[in-house]
């Protein structure tokens, strides 16, 4: 195996640094925004992740290229939750309910803010992770539906609704301070999933088209 040069090393190892760099902002910003909102400084981001401000604007041009990316970033962890769920060979019903936690825990709900006003929705990166993310979770859902589990009068967007409400906190309340009350809520929730059903909804199942045109 052929060893690399030290002038080969010393090429690579600034690329390393920067692909860390990166993940450091991602993460900082996420947090920042998560427990601040969107309009927060990005020089308070650059302090959080341990790098100067150039190396933001050098990896991130304006705002809405770091927002895009820490949606994305988000989404991407959701959908690998989802993609460890369905490896998972036991009962369909509680891979679905472990992943509905695993994925409350992103924080999406705080998150939706910066997803709207001045925010491009349909960017090519954006529609790629939610289609990914929609489609995983309803595999999850037909799976234990097939198996009996689930009610079969839902659908996957009464899910992501549901867990994007429960997973925000009430008008009033600190961000942080509503988590640890998060999972008992989506407990209770995902108790009323369970087929058989114990009461009829009204309407009909929804879709994330119907959410998208609403």
């Amino acid at each position: 195996m052929q060893t690399a040069t030290p002038a080969e090393r010393k090429v690579s190892r600034p690329r390393a640094d920067a692909l860390r760099n990166r993940e450091r902002i991602v993460t900082a910003a996420r947090e920042m925004f998560v427990e601040d909102g969107p309009e927060v400084p990005l020089d308070e981001i650059a302090r959080r992740a341990g790098v100067g401000n150039a190396t933001v604007y050098r990896n991130f041009p304006d705002r809405q290229a770091l927002v895009r990316e820490v949606v994305c970033s988000v989404m991407d962890r959701t959908a690998r939750a989802a993609e460890s769920a369905l490896a998972e060979t036991g009962d369909a019903f509680e891979a679905l309910s472990r992943f509905v936690h695993v994925s409350a825990e992103e924080r999406t709900s705080a998150l939706c803010p910066m997803i709207s006003a001045g925010f491009d929705k349909n960017h090519p990166d954006l529609e790629a992770m939610r289609e990914r993310v929609e489609q995983l979770t309803e595999m999850l859902m037909e799976r234990a539906r097939a198996a009996g589990q689930l009610r079969p009068d839902v659908g996957v967007g009464d899910l992501m609704v549901a867990v994007a409400q429960l997973s925000r906190p009430p008008a009033g309340a600190g961000c942080l301070s509503a988590d640890r009350f998060v999972h008992r809520h989506l407990q209770l929730f995902l108790d009323g999933l369970r087929a058989p059903a114990r009461s009829e909804l009204p309407g009909a199942p929804v879709t994330m088209e119907d959410l998208r045109q609403s």
